[in-house]
């Protein structure tokens, strides 16, 4: 079975390409999005455009074309393959993950998590829906809401980056699996710490996955899980619980994304290409059920030209905390919490092209764990 990453439909694409977008001016942006969500009860479906800011790289560009097409990522049937084939892609991928996790980890919300976080504080948002598994949106509405009540009005569509599975069901936390692989790996311990001494960012993809050059990854040891050790098996099949390329998202999210989308009376939808099929299929239930969407997005998107589909095309960033004012009015002024959100945020953008503080991991630097062969 022949897998790829999911892109933008080639006729999207090149219609897009033979129009470069015009962006919508901002005092018009601003209007159109905040009488769109004024009503209230608004389902928001984010992608990874709104992490962008906190640093965050997004896999496809402003013209809709995948970044890095040389990528090629681990797909779930690789990684959960019960073979030394399968072991020798999982002592690839965490690896790469365990050099890319602290840069993820580290993130923080810009104000577009905390402009929507307040949207959902002030209840025009009671459900909201992210394609992204960097919990920035939980970081933005944590200091008003509990995890049982993140639970209840947020939905990881991907999963998330801070936990792991093994394929026997032992789940653990990420940061206590980030240990375990220094423990069973102390020189790639000791050069991790090397590069956070000397301020060298790897590049991450959103997942945490980063660019390795000149490395084997023979000698890096991937932990057993310690559930099934005490049952008496030996296994090594982790994984992040988040969906791979390749894999499916469970039925129960599938339901109760569906379910958000019937229950509110409209769907906003930023920051996504939507070209993973996953998102777009909500997008297109609502449009199904005759309610109102509103996509916000620099470029082209899957939905682009789709009858019910109204478009504004602004970065996020520039026009949401306005929305927020001007939805709130002057609960904007008096309610600490709003107040305190709509001043909060990093505006970090990835830097794509700066070689002195980004780049790819060389095993020949400094403190080389091992080098490829």
């Amino acid at each position: 079975m022949r897998l790829s990453v999911p892109n933008i439909p080639p006729a999207v694409l090149a219609a897009s390409l033979a129009r470069p977008p015009t962006l919508t001016p901002r005092a018009e942006a601003v209007d159109r999005v905040a009488r769109f969500v004024a009503p209230g009860n608004v389902a928001v479906l984010t992608g990874a455009g709104v992490s962008v800011d906190s640093g965050v790289k997004a896999y496809r560009g402003k013209d809709g074309r995948y970044m890095n097409p040389d990528y090629k990522p681990i797909f779930y049937q690789q990684l959960i393959e019960d073979s030394p084939r399968g072991h020798a892609f999982r002592q690839r991928y965490w690896l790469r993950a365990y050099i890319g996790y602290a840069p993820v980890n580290k993130t923080e919300p810009n104000p577009t998590h905390y402009a929507l976080a307040a949207l959902q504080h002030a209840g025009v948002v009671p459900q909201l829906i992210t394609q992204n598994v960097d919990g920035l949106h939980h970081k933005a509405i944590r200091r008003v809401w509990d995890p049982e009540r993140m639970a209840a009005g947020m939905l990881e569509l991907h999963g998330s980056i801070f936990k792991v599975h093994c394929k026997h069901g032992h789940e653990y936390g990420r940061d206590v699996f980030q240990e375990w692989l220094s423990e069973a790996n102390p020189r790639w311990r000791a050069y991790l710490e090397d590069m956070d001494r000397q301020g060298i960012q790897p590049k991450t993809n959103p997942d945490g996955d980063v660019v390795l050059e000149n490395v084997s990854y023979d000698d890096y040891v991937v932990p057993n899980c310690p559930g099934c050790l005490n049952e008496g098996r030996i296994n090594n099949v982790i994984k992040p619980d988040f969906v791979f390329f390749g894999e499916s998202i469970s039925q129960a999210v599938k339901e109760r994304s569906y379910k958000t989308v019937e229950d509110t009376d409209r769907l906003f939808v930023l920051g996504t290409t939507l070209a993973t099929y996953s998102a777009f299929r909500l997008l297109k239930h609502a449009v199904d059920l005759k309610k109102p969407v509103l996509l916000l997005n620099v470029g082209p998107t899957r939905a682009d030209g789709m009858p019910g589909v109204e478009k504004v095309e602004i970065p996020t960033s520039e026009i949401l905390r306005d929305v927020v004012g001007a939805v709130v009015g002057s609960r904007a002024r008096y309610d600490p919490i709003l107040r305190d959100m709509l001043l909060s945020g990093v505006i970090r953008p990835p830097s794509y092209d700066s070689p002195d503080t980004e780049a790819p991991v060389d095993a020949r630097s400094p403190v080389p764990p091992t080098t490829a062969g």
